[in-house]
């Protein structure tokens, strides 16, 4: 999330409206938990993962990803009235953010961080996001101690205009991880990068 042209920096829109244009700096979450499962689109693989044990739930304070550098706090974000996902303010641009409406990683169903892109000083905390390919690992580390081992099963890069609230949000029977933040071209009067990079991933290891 955030954004910034040659000509200096732009506290920027982050994320999308779920089936809807992307404005704000979030995205808001209209999908239930409870939601019955089904084929949400997307990369075919996601739809072939099996069913797959979880954990007790337990909020996430520590995300790494090795393949691309990342070793980062994790902060609780909700939601602010008017539905649009909170996203950790840009002078915590290290941390990422776990929706905390939803699963925590390692239980049943699709927990999701969030982080920025850039900030007015630079890369931020997702910056390289785009780089995962499928089969890297992201290891979550949650207050019980117990830290979870994430692989990567598909990646994808989205207009915020047609974010896949459903996907990304929607229930599934496995403990599922979605890393999201901003890419694409960066639009200078919307203040914003274009598009969402979205890393779908799900978990293979628990202690």
């Amino acid at each position: 999330m955030g954004g910034r042209d040659r000509g200096g920096y732009a506290v920027a829109a982050v994320l999308a409206v779920v089936g809807a244009l992307a404005v704000g700096n979030g995205v808001r979450s209209n999908v239930s938990a409870s939601a019955p499962y089904r084929d949400y689109g997307g990369p075919r693989v996601l739809w072939k993962i099996p069913d797959g044990s979880a954990a007790p739930s337990s909020p996430p304070v520590r995300v790494e990803i090795p393949a691309i550098g990342v070793r980062a706090r994790v902060t609780p974000v909700g939601q602010k009235a008017n539905g649009m996902v909170e996203v950790p303010p840009f002078e915590h641009s290290d941390r990422a953010g776990w929706y905390r409406h939803g699963p925590s990683p390692g239980s049943r169903g699709a927990a999701v961080l969030l982080g920025h892109y850039d900030d007015k000083r630079g890369p931020a905390v997702f910056y390289r996001l785009h780089e995962l390919k499928p089969g890297s690992l992201v290891r979550v580390t949650r207050r019980d101690g117990r830290t979870l081992t994430f692989r990567v099963d598909a990646k994808e890069q989205v207009p915020k205009t047609r974010f896949p609230g459903k996907r990304v949000y929607g229930n599934v029977r496995y403990a599922g991880l979605r890393l999201v933040t901003c890419g694409g071209a960066y639009d200078r009067k919307e203040r914003s990068y274009r598009d969402n990079i979205i890393v779908y991933a799900h978990m293979v290891k628990k202690r």
